[in-house]
């Protein structure tokens, strides 16, 4: 692109039932695009093994995330299966004006607020298990919760799975290859939306003027 078109970024939203897919398809496309970093998250719910403090979630208590809240730290915030879950602010409007993109992985409540505020930077991108009895095996295969959990998780698929009018993009993900492979040409087309682009109209112009 030439120098003098600048490039806001834009936030690419990935959300899905517990289980379908979202978290594998979001580690998998930070390691194949550069220019897209992941929004760290605030949440209160403890961490799972192998999880790192400001690197996959920043764990705070329920004390702290009411004042990061209060103090009006977060973009957008929810509480989901009992637990809080925010986007701090500051890191997200820095990486957008920089033109660098950044990717939620977050829930349709989260999502419902970020488009409330920032409607013209996000891309949403809703996945879909491929069938029921596929969601729940893949839910009791990564053995991170107990079977009250998963049942739990199971219960509020449906409800979850009724919010995907609201996206921009839905994808059914069968395999994660070509689910990965679809998000990239969909953040490839968004990143050359003319409304992005900084700039473009004096570069326009100054073609036309044969400059």
């Amino acid at each position: 692109m030439d120098p003098d078109i600048k490039r806001r970024g834009l936030m690419l939203v990935l959300s899905s039932p517990s289980g379908a897919g979202k978290t594998s398809i979001g580690r998998e496309l930070l390691r194949r695009e550069t220019g897209l970093g992941l929004s760290v998250s605030a949440t209160t719910r403890p961490k799972r093994p192998g999880e790192t403090h400001g690197v996959d979630y920043f764990f705070v208590d329920t004390t702290e995330f009411g004042l990061m809240v209060n103090r009006g730290e977060f973009f957008e915030h929810a509480k989901v299966f009992g637990n809080y879950y925010g986007t701090p602010r500051k890191y997200v409007e820095e990486k957008l004006a920089d033109g660098r993109d950044v990717l939620f992985d977050i829930e349709w409540q989260g999502t419902q607020q970020l488009r409330e505020k920032a409607a013209n930077d996000v891309v949403s991108v809703f996945i879909l298990p491929p069938s029921t009895a596929e969601l729940e095996r893949r839910l009791n295969a990564r053995a991170q919760d107990p079977a009250h959990v998963v049942a739990r998780r199971m219960g509020e698929a449906a409800n979850e799975m009724s919010h995907w009018p609201e996206y921009d993009y839905i994808i059914v993900n069968r395999d994660l290859d070509a689910s990965v492979a679809k998000v990239q040409a969909i953040l490839s087309a968004e990143r050359a939306r003319r409304d992005r682009l900084v700039g473009l109209g004096d570069f326009v112009k100054r073609l036309r003027d044969g400059r």
